[in-house]
């Protein structure tokens, strides 16, 4: 297997916006594992790597608060006899 490059992991990025949640987890903490492995590598457009890498970042959180915000939110809105005080 080859070293992975930044367009990579951009496609991983990519990639993990059309996923369930724990597959585009998966993929993203595998693209942020190599990000900051390319941080060693001495051709590296560094502000690009660090752009990419705070990407992964903010891209993970809202990935695993994914299903917190698509919850409840319905049955508090509209709620039925059973969600009802």
């Amino acid at each position: 297997m080859t070293d992975p490059t930044l367009a990579d992991v951009e496609r991983a990025l990519d990639r993990a916006t059309d996923l369930e949640t724990e597959a585009a987890i998966s993929v993203l903490r595998t693209a942020r594992q190599d990000v900051r492995a390319l941080s060693t590598e001495s051709d590296i457009d560094e502000s690009r790597r660090q752009e990419l890498e705070t990407r992964l970042e903010q891209r993970l959180r809202e990935v695993s608060e994914r299903d917190a915000y698509d919850g409840g939110l319905g049955s508090a809105m509209n709620p039925t006899e059973d969600d009802a005080p």
